[in-house]
């Protein structure tokens, strides 16, 4: 009796360890799962929202004192990252840049320079004219919707818009933003801007 009682405690042991054991390769498979989906997760989010041409968002975006995520954030909505793009009314490259704005810009940060509106289709010249107008328009219109609805529909547009108490309560930045066009990039610019600071700010 007291043998049988020994080999039925000895098994309920073996099961006991059994089951520890399992629990303890459960609880490694879930953590590994959960590293591995972590990890593919983030390698998703940064083909979504890549970091293309780097060195000149970098060098740029601190020569002009702007997040530099928020320059991605204006390439991937204006071209998603395509230095040959050019739109329906002729703007031009990663930052989709017109004539009439190029020719503005240059006057500003580079009049002797030999450049033509080509080589906006040249990834650090884009880089460089576009961080220069993403700057100029926030330091005029202070946040970020505004700005980016001014790189859009221009800047005399929405120094307009800033008249009318119907879209801006203290004529400073836009509360409303009247056209669908608009109200669309603003959204597309902030929504990025959101989705890279989740995934790089850290």
């Amino acid at each position: 009796m007291k043998k049988k009682q020994n080999l039925t405690r000895a098994a309920r042991l073996r099961s006991a360890g059994i089951l520890r054991l399992a629990l303890c390769l459960l609880a490694i498979l879930l953590i590994a799962g959960t590293l591995i989906f972590s990890v593919w997760h983030r390698e998703i989010n940064e083909l979504r929202y890549p970091r293309k041409y780097q060195e000149y968002v970098e060098y740029y975006a601190d020569k002009y004192e702007i997040d530099p995520l928020a320059l991605y954030a204006f390439i991937r909505t204006e071209s998603n990252f395509n230095p040959q793009a050019e739109s329906d009314v002729g703007a031009r490259g990663l930052m989709q840049i017109t004539e009439v704005t190029f020719d503005w810009i240059k006057s500003k940060i580079a009049p002797t320079e030999q450049l033509t509106f080509d080589d906006l289709y040249d990834p650090e010249t884009n880089i460089r004219f576009g961080s220069y107008f993403v700057a100029y328009c926030l330091l005029k219109f202070e946040d970020l919707p505004t700005a980016a609805a001014a790189y859009h529909n221009g800047v005399t547009a929405v120094s307009e818009l800033l008249k009318n108490e119907e879209y801006s309560s203290d004529g400073k930045t836009l509360d409303e933003f009247p056209y669908p066009q608009m109200r669309l990039y603003v959204y597309k610019i902030t929504t990025s801007y959101e989705r890279y600071k989740e995934i790089y700010a850290s």
